[in-house]
């Protein structure tokens, strides 16, 4: 098979959609725990991306983005509880595939903007809690047991009628909460994480609209940050072996070279970093970063891999057109086949970045700068401007905003006038600005820190405060 060519075949699409998957640590990106065996060595023949980032957090804007080719302006979607549709006129992968002629299916994303569109919803038990009584999440395999016959069907579809199929996968695993089933739980730690002398949680727990979540499962008396760090690894890993049946699958029906199959996340996830704490909220690049890789299995094309920077707007137009479809839409992203082809592409290395889910904030990044600008007061009690050099500062932990004022000016001025240019040529306002008294489920703007801090919660107090005790016994007191 030539470079991405179907040589006039249907080709399937296979989408995993992975929420909250943090790239740096995935072994396909050459972390340093084996967490992705499994899909690193299925895209030993594929094409992986090394920098693709989401630019608009979290959920929600990510997700509208990844499966319409568009931005935000375009989607006029930014926040996590959007109110409302996409934009007028906007078609999901989903829906564009659908009109021709594909069969789609979405596993575990019913609900939400970013997953209109398909024919056929499916949901799997339990992402949040228990399975067989074991206090642990079997995230991946509740997925794989309502996954696997629907791929079954479709394939069967596919080979009686070819009629070619859309299945999405939205695999939770690597969002909190961290609760890898054993023996998982226990793969990359062997530690005591109930050491009394170890204070590296107390901030986790000092940190009032959180603690009563984070409480609620981590274990009881649990003193050591990274033992959270090694569930979350143990969660991605657990999920690549069960990702490995779905491919396996793949294989036994014989449809590999028929199927083209994604790996991409909606954003990633801050586990230690800026106090943002097991979540994935702030600008900062463990939560923008996220993997991108395909395989088409035949195209001579496969085991390359591209430092171009690209963004989660890309993933659609390439997709469609590693199907052969034009739909005949002006999308913000760009086809990336064209670089896999070993063509020039117009570069984009700098980027409009939002949140609006814990905090609304916006800011610009290049390769070289990150800018952070507050619209309204967070309740982490951070300053109004941030701006890290991130070549010198790749962790983003030295704000030198009032150090560099003709910096912040530069950056500034540059995404205003993106600003500008973006509303100019869709017609509407910036939903970053349109958003100001929706995203936090308050209908209001908040006009200080303790005000955002004070209103801000997730979790139920009353489950937290059964396990606060354990905590006082070995000396972390609890407000």
């Amino acid at each position: 098979m030539s470079c991405c060519d179907k040589n006039n075949k249907k080709i399937n699409l296979v989408f995993f959609g992975i929420d909250s998957l943090r790239r740096d640590h995935m072994s396909l990106y050459g972390y340093k725990r084996q967490t992705t065996p499994n899909i690193t060595k299925y895209l030993l023949d594929g094409v992986v991306f090394e920098n693709c980032f989401s630019p608009s957090v979290p959920t929600t804007p990510g997700y509208s983005s990844m499966m319409t080719g568009l931005d935000i302006f375009s989607t006029d979607v930014v926040a996590l509880r959007h109110q409302g549709d996409l934009a007028p006129g906007v078609k999901t992968l989903a829906e564009i595939l659908g009109e021709r002629g594909y069969n789609t299916t979405c596993v575990g994303f019913q609900g939400n903007v970013g997953g209109r569109g398909y024919q056929k919803y499916l949901d799997f038990d339990g992402w949040m809690g228990e399975r067989n009584g074991d206090g642990r999440a079997h995230k991946a395999e509740n997925l794989n047991d309502v996954a696997l016959p629907e791929l079954d069907r479709l394939a069967n579809i596919y080979k009686e009628e070819d009629k070619p199929f859309f299945l999405f996968l939205r695999h939770m695993d690597p969002h909190a909460p961290y609760l890898p089933p054993y023996p998982f739980s226990k793969m990359f730690y062997q530690g005591n994480e109930f050491d009394p002398n170890n204070k590296s949680l107390n901030k986790c727990y000092e940190f009032k609209p959180f603690r009563d979540f984070h409480i609620s499962w981590f274990p009881a008396g649990c003193t050591d940050s990274e033992y959270v760090i090694a569930q979350y690894d143990a969660e991605v890993a657990y999920m690549d072996l069960c990702i490995q049946s779905i491919l396996e699958k793949l294989a036994a029906l014989n449809i590999e070279e028929e199927t083209l199959v994604v790996f991409t996340s909606d954003h990633g996830e801050t586990l230690n970093d800026h106090d943002c704490l097991y979540d994935h909220h702030g600008t900062y690049d463990p939560t923008l970063v996220v993997p991108f890789a395909f395989k088409l299995k035949g195209c001579e094309c496969g085991g390359q891999r591209f430092t171009d920077f690209c963004q989660l707007k890309d993933i659609t137009p390439t997709i469609l057109e590693i199907l052969g479809i034009d739909p005949g839409i002006k999308f913000d992203g760009r086809n990336l086949v064209e670089l896999v082809k070993g063509n020039a592409i117009k570069q984009e290395p700098e980027m409009y970045i939002t949140e609006a889910t814990w905090m609304r904030k916006h800011g610009w990044r290049t390769p070289e700068w990150k800018l952070i600008i507050a619209l309204e007061p967070d309740f982490h009690f951070k300053p109004e401007i941030e701006l890290y050099n991130l070549v010198k500062d790749p962790e983003e932990n030295n704000n030198i905003a009032e150090k560099e004022p003709e910096v912040v000016k530069f950056l500034t001025q540059r995404m205003n006038d993106f600003i500008a240019k973006r509303e100019k040529e869709t017609g509407r306002t910036n939903p970053m600005i349109t958003n100001a008294t929706k995203w936090n489920g308050f209908d209001k703007a908040f006009e200080s820190s303790e005000e955002a801090y004070n209103s801000l919660h997730i979790g139920d107090p009353a489950e937290a405060q059964k396990l606060q005790a354990k905590l006082a016994e070995i000396g972390v007191e609890i407000e």
